[in-house]
């Protein structure tokens, strides 16, 4: 993945408002005015969250006639979960490593307690 692109996403992600948009996306699109009933901000303020999100190429918007609806677009995301990936996969190796070093030390230790 682009440095910038995973950059802008991790950036999107940090906001709890701007994960609460996507999570409510997972349900399937809305308009603005949707997205923005259950925060306590302003319709200008929900669509600047939109803009970052839309930067970072998690969210998208639609024509639907009157309607612009917001979609999810889970590419942005598989791209950094893949990204992360990589770390969870080191980390494991290492946890597994001091595993079986804690093993070998409690076998060697014995049961004389």
């Amino acid at each position: 993945m682009n440095p910038d692109a995973l950059d802008a996403t991790f950036a999107a992600l940090a906001d709890p408002t701007r994960r609460a948009i996507l999570a409510r996306l997972r349900s399937g699109e809305a308009t603005v005015t949707e997205l923005a009933a259950p925060f306590a901000m302003s319709q200008p303020a929900i669509s600047k969250h939109l803009k970052v999100l839309e930067r970072a190429g998690l969210v998208s918007r639609g024509r639907d006639a009157q309607r612009r609806p917001c979609r999810l677009e889970p590419a942005a995301l598989k791209a950094a979960t893949d990204w992360l990936a990589d770390y969870r996969e080191f980390w494991e190796v290492r946890y597994q490593g001091l595993d079986s070093l804690l093993h070998d030390i409690q076998s060697l230790g014995g049961d004389e307690r």
